[in-house]
Formats: structure tokens, sequence, C-alpha cells
């Protein structure tokens, strides 16, 4: 029975079966003192920001699962919920002890609880919009052939963002892009609506569904790669400054040597075993890098911004 419970919303499947796990003895009292006071769980569970269907995502992590599972000696459950806010809720209610998430998301999360702890992230591979390296940019795109061929062309038109939570889909365009327009996109567009997922933006700009969109460039790369759109249907009107690549985040209470093996997992991947290459392969990533809390402080200055613009409207 599962040590934990959450929402049904949440889309969930289990990898793997229990490995038994020994407890290191601890040589002094002040030691056993120290490890009484930190976490070791039966099971660790991991989730993940929605991105694409559930059952690509479990596939493409099972590596990552089982490799979890050999180095922690413990049972790994994979979550995938419904929103970035269903991960944050989870971290918070402890209910999630290993996750994905957006760079804005992730200072959401640390800002109301500093035991979220960001520890590696994606240094990318160079892709069709994706520049080399552990980051990304929001790029604004359009339907090639359409009259949305400049920023001044998008004025009332219908603007497709991903997710309140999202960096790249809603952070960067409302306080950094907002600054092209020189007001809100509220009121530059006729519309904007969230669409859910990088993927389904990048598709509905495709379809017509959007005239416009704010998508991550790692994330409309992937969406060309499946074959689902292609490069040349797209006009690319306005990128975004570096953003710092989704980081992966543990809770800090869990036990040292614990973190040290969740680290490992990520931290150690090899292209020269054949799992491991296939996934480093499907997120088109050479490696993974170690990440500090500071690596995210330009997200923190722009949700500060955000922030008061909130509050000023309101007043």
């Amino acid at each position: 029975m599962s040590k934990k419970t959450f929402p049904k919303y949440v889309v969930f499947a289990t990898i793997g079966a229990m490995t038994a796990f020994s407890a290191v003895t601890l040589s002094s009292a002040q030691a056993q003192t120290t490890a009484a006071k930190c976490e070791d769980p039966k099971e660790l569970t991991f989730a993940i920001i929605p991105t694409e269907e559930t059952v690509a995502e479990l596939q493409l992590y099972q590596p990552i699962t089982e490799r979890m599972k050999k180095l922690t000696g413990k049972k790994i459950q994979f979550f995938m919920p419904t929103s970035y806010a269903s991960v944050v809720e989870g971290l918070l209610s402890k209910f999630i002890d290993v996750a994905v998430l957006g760079p804005y998301s992730y200072v959401i999360a640390n800002g109301k609880d500093k035991e979220i702890e960001v520890f590696a992230t994606y240094a990318k591979r160079a892709g069709f919009l994706q520049e080399e390296g552990p980051g990304y940019k929001a790029a604004l795109v359009t339907k090639k052939g359409s009259k949305f061929t400049t920023i001044a062309s998008l004025k009332g038109s219908l603007l497709g963002l991903v997710d309140p939570g999202s960096t790249s889909g809603n952070l960067f365009p409302r306080i950094v892009f907002s600054k092209e327009i020189g007001g809100d996109l509220d009121k530059y567009f006729k519309k904007v609506v969230y669409t859910g997922s990088h993927e389904l933006s990048t598709v509905a700009v495709a379809r017509g569904k959007v005239d416009a969109a704010f998508v991550a460039t790692h994330r409309f790369d992937n969406v060309v790669n499946k074959g689902e759109v292609k490069l040349e249907d797209f006009n690319v009107l306005w990128s975004s400054p570096p953003i710092p690549q989704d980081p992966f985040v543990y809770r800090s209470p869990l036990c040292q040597e614990l973190k040290d093996q969740i680290k490992e997992t990520f931290l150690g991947l090899s292209k020269d075993v054949p799992g491991e290459k296939n996934f480093l392969d499907n997120v088109k990533s050479n490696k993974f890098v170690a990440m500090s809390s500071a690596d995210y402080d330009v997200i923190r200055e722009l949700k500060k911004a955000k922030d008061a613009r909130k509050k000023k409207k309101s007043n």
C-alpha cells in the first residue's frame, strides 16, 4: 500500500518492484540524532510538469526511474499531474519527493517552501530554435503564409499562452515581451488563451486555432522532431533572453545520502549505457549539469516585477 494519497486527477504509474534497503548504522550518537531528523521513505514519488501525453512520458522516463530505483534501493512511483500547479501542490504537501518543474513554477514553489531544492538541469543540444547549453528561450511564433508577419500585425489577434505557471509561456511574455508592445498582453491582443502545454500551443498555431503563441524553443523543436509540424511553416517574430532550463528538484529534508543518490541518477547518466543514452537522445541533451537556487534569481526578479504590476493594477 502506498504511503501517500493524492487527488484523483493525478495520472500515475508505478515503475518496478520494491527492493531491499538496509539502513546504515551510524557510529556516533550525534550522527544518529542527525539521521533521525532526516527523511528516509520506503518509496520515492517522482513527478514532472505536463509536456506530452502520459504514456509517452512514462516510457521516456523509464530508464531514469529504473536507475533511481537501482541507486537508491527504493520503489519509485512516477506521477504526471494535469498542471504545473499540481506538481507544486504535490511538493508542498510532501506527496512528491523528486520533480521536474518549470523555472517559474520552481521559483513559486521555493518561495512558499525553501525545502524545495534544485539540484540539476539539462544541458541541451542545439536544435532548430534551441541553442546548446543549460538554457532556452521563449519564442513568439506565427503561421507562415498568414498576415501575422510582424509584432505590429498581431494587434487585436488571438494569442496562445501555455499555463499560468509557465516561464516562457506566460512570465516572459507578460513581463519581458510586454515592453515591446508598451503595455499589457490582454489589452494588445483581442484575446489571450491558455492551451495547457508548449506542444499544444505549437500545434494550435499550425492549425490556425490561435494566431500566435509563445513557446519554449526546446519544446517547439520536440514537436518538429515528432513530425507533428514543419519548421518551414512558422515565422519567429521575437525571442527572449536566455532562460535557465527546467530545474530538477527534491525536498531537502530527505537524508543526505539519499539526495546524493538522486543527484547521481541524473548527473551520472552515460551515453555508453543503452537505456541512458536513449533517454539523453530523447530529451536532446548531452548531459545533466548541477544547478543551484541562485541560478534562477533572474526568474525571481521577473516574478517580483509581475507581482508588483498585479498589485498596482488592483489598487
